[in-house]
């Protein structure tokens, strides 16, 4: 078999990788492909191919570049189990699938315009920027200037605090 060049930039799902990378670590700068997802398709495509999962992208030869790509994008018929999949049981086609890239995008906004016009707590807490998840909004998630506090007042005087001069060499000299 005759030695292959490096490929420095290796074009998988309309992505640009990083050929100096192996497979597995390559895959995770898809949008949609985190890092479990991108072991498994790496372990699919070796299962496929006999390549070893963790050869540099850049080494592949241009054939197996549209077998990897075809994992990438149809997971669910290559064999991936379905608890990996980032669309599960979808809400409209009731389908398994898997997205990336634009297609997770518009997924995701469609989602939320879906939970804003049934005004959803989650949809309700989108729509007024608000944090969705139960986070505290007392002192984070403010658009402008810090926390609001309650400033106290001198105990005597009932107005602001004054603040005196401290008894320094000048006092002592008098």
């Amino acid at each position: 078999m005759q030695e292959q060049e490096l490929r420095l930039i290796v074009r998988i799902a309309g992505k640009d990788l990083d050929g100096r990378l192996p497979v597995y670590r390559a895959l995770q700068k898809i949008k949609g492909i985190g890092q479990r997802m991108a072991r498994i398709i790496a372990y699919t495509f070796e299962k496929n191919t006999k390549i070893p999962y963790d050869s540099i992208i850049g080494n592949l030869p241009e054939d197996m570049d549209a077998k990897l790509e075809e994992i990438a994008l149809k997971p669910e018929l290559a064999g991936v189990p379905t608890w990996a999949l980032n669309r599960r049981k979808d809400f409209e086609t009731g389908k398994n699938t898997h997205h990336i890239l634009s297609e997770l995008d518009f997924d995701i906004r469609k989602d939320l315009e879906r939970m804003k016009k049934i005004k959803s707590y989650r949809g309700v807490r989108h729509m007024y920027g608000l944090p969705v998840r139960g986070q505290r909004t007392r002192s984070s998630f403010r658009k402008r200037g810090s926390t609001v506090g309650v400033i106290k007042k001198d105990a005597k005087g009932g107005g602001a605090a004054v603040a005196k001069p401290a008894a320094g060499k000048d006092e002592k000299k008098k």
